[in-house]
C-alpha cells in the first residue's frame, strides 16, 4: 500500500505544484470568476496536466541517475563493463537506434531504460542482476529494456499520463465549481468560495487515484510489448522467458518510486490494478504463446 501511495503521490505532486502557482498567479480565480469558462479551463488544465507530464519525462534521465546513483560506463573498466557496452550497442543497432547511455548501479537485481528521446535515451542494470543472471539471461533483459526505447515508451506513457492529467485537473475544477455554486446559491458572485477550493482539492486527490489506475493499465501492456520485442532482437523468446524465470527466483527490489514503472521486476499482488508490471507468470505465458 506505501508503494501505491508513493506512486499516486509522485503522479499528483507536479500537478499539485503548478496548481498552486496558478492560484497564487490569480489564474484559478480568473477562470471562475465571472461564471465558468469551460474553454479556458480546458486550456488551463492541458497546460497543468501536459505540463507535469513532460517535465517528468525531461528529468527523468538525470533523476534515474542521481536516485539509483547509477555510473555511466565511459570506458569499460572490466570484461563485464566491456560486455554491457558490446551487447547494448548491438541490440540498439539491430532496433535502428542510436547508442543509448549504459549504466551500472548498486542494487538487487533489476533493470531500467529511461530518457525523454530514442536520441537521448540511458540502459542501467543493477550489480545484483549481473551477478544473479547469465549472460543469456541479462542479455534477454538489455533487449527488454531497449525494446522499450525502440517502442518509445517513455514518452508513450508521458502521453497517456498528461491525458488523464488533464481530465483530473478539468473534472475536479468542474465539480468544485458545481458544488460551490450550490453551497452560495442566492448569494452575490464574487469568486470562488472556500468550497470549491475544496471540493477540487478533494477530487483532484479521487479523480487522481482513479486516473492512476489507467495509467498502470497502459504501463503493464507495454511490459507485454517489451518482452515481446526483445524475443524479436533476440530471435527467440526463450531467452526471455529465462530471464523471466530467473527473475522470479531471485529477491527483487523496487526500484525508486519516480521511476519504478522503468524497472525489468515488478508485479501484481493484492493491488494489482495499480501495478505498473504484469505477474511473471502472465509474461511468461505471452511469450509461451508466440
Amino acid at each position: 500500500m506505501k508503494r501505491v501511495l508513493l506512486f499516486i503521490a509522485t503522479n499528483l505532486a507536479v500537478m499539485l505544484v503548478l496548481g498552486l502557482v496558478t492560484s497564487l498567479l490569480g489564474v484559478n480565480k480568473f477562470l471562475s470568476a465571472n461564471g465558468l469558462n469551460l474553454g479556458a479551463l480546458l486550456v488551463f488544465a492541458g497546460v497543468i496536466g501536459f505540463g507535469g507530464a513532460f517535465i517528468s519525462l525531461w528529468m527523468s534521465k538525470p533523476m534515474a541517475k542521481w536516485s539509483t546513483g547509477a555510473r555511466v560506463i565511459e570506458t569499460p573498466a572490466s570484461s563485464t563493463e566491456y560486455w554491457l557496452l558490446e551487447t547494448v550497442g548491438r541490440l540498439a543497432d539491430k532496433a535502428g537506434l542510436p547508442m543509448p547511455e549504459v549504466a551500472i548501479y548498486e542494487g538487487e537485481p533489476n533493470a531500467f531504460a529511461t530518457g525523454a528521446t530514442k536520441n537521448s535515451s540511458l540502459v542501467a542494470v543493477s550489480t545484483g542482476l549481473l551477478a544473479g543472471m547469465t549472460r543469456e539471461e541479462a542479455e534477454a533483459v538489455l533487449a527488454h529494456e531497449v525494446a522499450h526505447i525502440a517502442n518509445g515508451d517513455m514518452v508513450t506513457l508521458t502521453l497517456i499520463q498528461g491525458v488523464v492529467n488533464t481530465f483530473v485537473v478539468f473534472l475536479s475544477r468542474v465539480v468544485g465549481y458545481l458544488v460551490d455554486s450550490f453551497l452560495r446559491r442566492g448569494e452575490e458572485n464574487s469568486g470562488p468560495g472556500i468550497g470549491y477550493m475544496v471540493t477540487s482539492m478533494v477530487c483532484e486527490i479521487v479523480f487522481g487515484i482513479l486516473a492512476s489506475i489507467i495509467v498502470m493499465y497502459f504501463s503493464r501492456q507495454r511490459e507485454f510489448r517489451a518482452d515481446a520485442g526483445a524475443a524479436h532482437l533476440l530471435g527467440s523468446p526463450r531467452p526471455m522467458i529465462g530471464a523471466l524465470r530467473r527473475l522470479g527466483s531471485l529477491h527483487t527490489e523496487p526500484l525508486p518510486q519516480n521511476m519504478a514503472t522503468a524497472g525489468i521486476a515488478g508485479g501484481g499482488g493484492m493491488m494489482a490494478l495499480f501495478a505498473s508490471h504484469p505477474p511473471l507468470e502472465q509474461r511468461i505465458a505471452a511469450l509461451e504463446g508466440r
